[in-house]
């Protein structure tokens, strides 16, 4: 049988961090492990070589075009309309996986993501949460995220020595200053949050600043971004993680990762993260310091209640098993093909 061709497009791409990037990843390696001749299409510059697959970087007119004749299918790892107009000549049976609401991009900018949602029902579309299709208003399947579990797993002799850990983008919608305000709050009360601060952004200048005016500098350790071992064996020293975010996650893909190191998820009553979090953590409302001090608060001064928080992990990190999700995808793709050669709707 002939190898599969997948044009897998991701506009953001390793070495860029965050859960798309993860995710891409993630489609790429395991598409490759399974036979198929995977051409990754990105705007993120970095190296080309390294991967198991071809990466292309920042191609030029012609070469895109010869990527869109080539494929068998097209996989968008998120819908990039500057990636989509080879299929006017090369039409191609084309996947559209969501990972970001639509409908909050025209926040943004205006009618952007309308135009988007008019554009995916020219293709398949696959979403990473339930939460992501009622809000996108488009039938199509339901297929989660998952994580490295060869990098974030149980790591033996390691010092649980630190309480409280944050890992994502430093940007008021990720919410990060309500932390320092609770590790603040927490102070207030007599009790000294040991709490790291992983990640880069525009806000860490503003972040540190708070910290300084609350007093709690020496509380907040801000380690800037790390990923791989290096970042699993940091998480491994925390006992809490907190996704404060502001918007509404259509996934949450650091949950996972600090789930299979050991720590219980605090997060936002934002988006899928009540779903992806589970029995292994608490929930507050958005934008809710004062909430979210009470139940860090609880938390630390009964480790019981940690634990048993805990003893729920493995249950929920198997809803999110590598093997099963490829297996989903690799059931879009032939559902798709299959489609595409019979003449039926694509979002059938």
């Amino acid at each position: 049988m002939k190898q599969k061709k997948i044009l897998l497009s991701s506009f953001e791409f390793h070495p860029s961090i965050g859960g798309l990037e993860t995710s891409s990843l993630f489609l790429a390696s395991g598409f490759a492990e399974r036979g198929y001749d995977v051409t990754v299409l990105t705007s993120t510059p970095g190296e080309t070589t390294g991967y198991p697959y071809k990466v292309v970087r920042r191609p030029d007119l012609w070469t895109r075009l010869r990527l869109f004749r080539e494929a068998d299918i097209v996989w968008q790892n998120h819908i990039s309309l500057r990636n989509l107009w080879p299929l006017l000549f090369f039409p191609r049976p084309l996947v559209f996986m969501h990972h970001i609401s639509l409908r909050q991009l025209d926040d943004i900018k205006p009618h952007l993501g309308s135009l988007k949602l008019l554009v995916c029902r020219i293709g398949r579309n696959v979403f990473v949460s339930k939460k992501l299709r009622d809000d996108a208003g488009l039938p199509g399947r339901i297929v989660p995220n998952t994580y490295d579990d060869s990098t974030f797993r149980t790591i033996p002799g390691i010092e649980r020595d630190r309480d409280i850990v944050f890992l994502g983008r430093l940007r008021r919608y990720k919410g990060a200053d309500l932390l320092v305000d609770a590790v603040a709050g927490l102070a207030a009360e007599g009790i000294k949050a040991k709490t790291t601060v992983i990640g880069l952004g525009q806000e860490e200048a503003s972040l540190k600043a708070q910290a300084v005016a609350a007093g709690v500098s020496e509380l907040i350790d801000f380690a800037g971004p790390r990923r791989g071992e290096e970042l699993a064996r940091l998480l491994h020293r925390h006992r809490i993680l907190v996704i404060p975010s502001r918007v509404e996650e259509a996934f949450g893909i650091v949950a996972l990762e600090a789930l299979a190191c050991g720590c219980v998820v605090v997060a936002a009553d934002s988006g899928a993260l009540p779903d992806v979090v589970g029995p292994c953590g608490r929930i507050f409302p958005k934008d809710d310091s004062k909430a979210l001090t009470a139940i860090l608060k609880e938390l630390l001064l009964d480790p019981n209640k940690i634990e048993a928080l805990r003893k729920h992990i493995p249950s929920q990190l198997a809803k999110f098993d590598k093997a099963t999700i490829l297996d989903e995808c690799e059931a879009v793709i032939a559902d798709t093909i299959r489609g595409s050669l019979a003449g039926k709707p694509q979002t059938a």
